[in-house]
C-alpha cells in the first residue's frame, strides 16, 4: 500500500489551506458508504475542498499523476458508489455547503454540491417555496450526491426524481477543466443535454460542484393517512385502486410486516403489530381537494380489505407517521446486517414482484423486508442476516441475484434511485444489452480517457 506520493506535497504546496488526511485512523470513516458486503480500498488521502477552484486543482494534479479520484458527500449511498479504491484521493464535498442564491422570481435555487438536502428544503420553504426531491436520507445526503445518483424520495410519485428538478450544473472534468451545463431557463435544447448526462453518472464523468435547481411554490401542508392490511397483496390491490380512481398522492409508500416490526421495535410509534402491510398516503392539494383525495384513497383501501385506517389529526402525528418510513433502513440495521436493494417494476406488476420476493425468501430461508414507493412501482427489498452469520454475504448474493432476475422478467429495472455503483454494474449488460453498454463506455472513454474518475463504478469491468 502506497503511504507517500509526490502528489501530496504538490497539493500542500499549491493549496496550503486544503484539509488533507493521510493517517489510516483519520481516513477510515471515508472509505465506504452504507452498503454491506461491498469491497472498498485504502485511499492515499482524503481531501476537503471548499471551492470549485480547489476541486479543479486536486483533479488536475491527480490527472497528471494518473491517481484515481473518488468523490463523496454525506456517505449515505446504498450501492458502493462512493467506496474508495486503493491509492485514490477521496474528495469529500461537505465543505462546499453554501446556498448561493434563492431566486423566488424565477423559481430557481443555486447551491454548492455539499449542501445538505434538508438544509436546502428548509431555506426555500422559509421563502414560501418547495424543492420536491425528498430522499429518506435528506438530513444527511448532499445535493451533489443526490444528483450523482439521481435520487428519488417520498414525494416522487407526484413530483418525480432529482433529474426532473436540475436545470444546470457546474462540473469539473477529468483533466481539471470546469464546464457549465444548462442554465436558469426551463426550455433549452442547445446541443447535447450534458446536464442530464451528468445526472446519475456517479462521479465517473465529472465532479459536480454547483447546481441550478428548479423550485415550485410551496404547496399546502400535507394531510396523512395510514392504512393497515392483512397482507402485502391487499395493500398492492389498494394501490391499484387508488391509481385507477385518478388520485395522485404526493406520497404513496408501503411497508411490509418485516419493516413494520423492525420500525416498531426501534421507535415504538404504535404501529399495528398484527398488520401484514401498511400504506402511508399523503395529499398536499390542500383544503377540500386534499380531503376528497384522502376520502377516495380511504375508500379504495377499505374495498381492498384494509383492517384499519388512521388519519393524522395534527402535524406532529403526521411527522411520526412519516418517521416510520424514513427510518426503515436504519431500523433494519438494528436487527443485523441489512442490505437494502432498489428495484422498480411497472405499477401493474407490483403484486407479481411481491409474490416472487416472498417465494425467494421462503426458499432461501432469509427474511426479506419490502418497503418503498408503491405509487410508482419502486421498492426496496431488504435482506437481513445475523451479525454472526458466517455465510451472510454468500446468502445475500444468491438472494439478490434471484430478485434481480425476477425484476427483469417483469419488465423492470434493478436500480430505480440508488445508483449502479459497485453493486449493480455486473448486471448492466443483462438489463441493457451489450451495445448500450458499449455506447456508455465510449462516453466514459471520451470524457475520462485515463479512467481516473471513480474507477470500477457504474460500468462493468
Amino acid at each position: 500500500m502506497i503511504t507517500y506520493h509526490p502528489l501530496l506535497d504538490e497539493l500542500r504546496d499549491q493549496l496550503p489551506d486544503l484539509r488533507v488526511l493521510t493517517e489510516p485512523e483519520e481516513t477510515e470513516p471515508f472509505r465506504k458508504d452504507e452498503t454491506e458486503f461491498v469491497p472498498y480500498g485504502r485511499p492515499l488521502a482524503v481531501t476537503f475542498p471548499t471551492s470549485t477552484a480547489e476541486v479543479s486543482a486536486i483533479v488536475r494534479r491527480c490527472a497528471e499523476h494518473r491517481v484515481p479520484v473518488v468523490t463523496r458527500g454525506g456517505g449515505s449511498g446504498l450501492s458502493g458508489g462512493a467506496n474508495a479504491v486503493d491509492g485514490c484521493i477521496v474528495v469529500v464535498m461537505t465543505g462546499m455547503d453554501r446556498i448561493i442564491e434563492i431566486d423566488a422570481a424565477n423559481l430557481v435555487a443555486v447551491t454548492q454540491a455539499g449542501v445538505i438536502t434538508a438544509d436546502l428544503e428548509h431555506a426555500v420553504e422559509a421563502q414560501g417555496l418547495l424543492y420536491p426531491p425528498d430522499p429518506a436520507s435528506h438530513e444527511l445526503s448532499c445535493i451533489g450526491g443526490n444528483i450523482a445518483e439521481n435520487a428519488g424520495g417520498l414525494r416522487c410519485v407526484k413530483y418525480g426524481v432529482t433529474r426532473d428538478w436540475v436545470l444546470g450544473l457546474e462540473v469539473v472534468l477529468a483533466d481539471g477543466e470546469v464546464i457549465r451545463t444548462g442554465g436558469r431557463v426551463v426550455k433549452d435544447v442547445m446541443g447535447y443535454d450534458l446536464t442530464r448526462l451528468m445526472v446519475g453518472s456517479e462521479g465517473t464523468l465529472g465532479i459536480i460542484t454547483e447546481a441550478t435547481l428548479k423550485l415550485r411554490p410551496k404547496p399546502a401542508p400535507k394531510t396523512t393517512l395510514l392504512a393497515f392490511f392483512p397482507t402485502v397483496a391487499h395493500a398492492g390491490d389498494a394501490v391499484s385502486r387508488i391509481t385507477a380512481a385518478g388520485v395522485t398522492p404526493v406520497t404513496l409508500e408501503m411497508l411490509d410486516r418485516h419493516i413494520i416490526d423492525a420500525v416498531e421495535s426501534a421507535l415504538h410509534l404504535g404501529l399495528d403489530p398484527a398488520a401484514g402491510a401498511m400504506l402511508m398516503i399523503e395529499s398536499d392539494a390542500g383544503g377540500a381537494v386534499a380531503e376528497q383525495e384522502l376520502d377516495t384513497a380511504a375508500a379504495a383501501c377499505e374495498t381492498a380489505g384494509a383492517t384499519s385506517l388512521d388519519r393524522a389529526t395534527d402535524p406532529d402525528e403526521a411527522d411520526a407517521m412519516r418517521e416510520a418510513r424514513r427510518k426503515a433502513h436504519w431500523s433494519l440495521q438494528q436487527l443485523g446486517q441489512a442490505r437494502t436493494e432498489d428495484v422498480s417494476v411497472p405499477r401493474s406488476r407490483v403484486s407479481e414482484l411481491i409474490e416472487a420476493i416472498e417465494d425467494i425468501s421462503e426458499r432461501h430461508q432469509m427474511e426479506i423486508g419490502v418497503f418503498g414507493h408503491a405509487g410508482d412501482g419502486n421498492f426496496h427489498p431488504a435482506y437481513v442476516t445475523g451479525h454472526d452469520d458466517p455465510r451472510a454475504e454468500e446468502r445475500t448474493e444468491a438472494v439478490r441475484t434471484e430478485v434481480y432476475a425476477a425484476v427483469l422478467a417483469l419488465g423492470g429495472t434493478i436500480t430505480g434511485e440508488h445508483g449502479t455503483g459497485l453493486t449493480k454494474n455486473k448486471f448492466m449488460e443483462q438489463q441493457l444489452g451489450p451495445r448500450a453498454v458499449a455506447a456508455m463506455r465510449a462516453i466514459k472513454d471520451a470524457l475520462d480517457p485515463d479512467g481516473i474518475l471513480n474507477p470500477g463504478k457504474v460500468l462493468p469491468d
